[in-house]
């Protein structure tokens, strides 16, 4: 059976910061940029990589949520605690200094992990933690 990952989905709190932070920051592609009333899902993806794509949705547009509920998921998004993506890059110096000089909040700096790879992270305007790591 061949199988490939298509899309992963990351919520985004402010769809213009968010559209920034990939597009700008990380120079991801935009895929799709699809509204429904006050509500946006922005599909973007790295250049070369049509396949592979996030879309970033609106957190809280799940049909059935009580206003205690959103609020929880909104204090998660915020915490960095809800959502991430792992990403790969064989610069990770030179995206760590990007990502750093651009205002992207710092997790962790770039540093070799007991589990063999070496990696940092950021939080994107949302506060999704977005773990980056070195492809070696």
């Amino acid at each position: 059976m061949e199988m490939t990952i298509h899309a992963s989905f990351l919520p985004h709190t402010d769809p213009d910061a968010s559209l920034a932070f990939y597009r700008d920051v990380l120079g991801f592609e935009i895929r799709n940029d699809v509204g429904y009333g006050d509500m946006r899902w922005i599909t973007v993806g790295p250049a070369g990589q049509p396949d592979t794509s996030i879309v970033l949705h609106p957190p809280t547009a799940t049909p059935g949520l009580t206003d205690d509920e959103r609020r929880t998921i909104v204090e998660l998004i915020a915490k960095g605690t809800y959502f991430g993506v792992n990403l790969a890059t064989p610069d990770l110096d030179g995206v760590f200094a990007k990502l750093e000089s651009s205002g992207a909040e710092v997790v962790q700096e770039p540093m070799e992990q007991p589990y063999g790879v070496r990696d940092c992270a950021f939080r994107d305007p949302a506060g999704n933690e977005i773990r980056i790591q070195e492809r070696r």
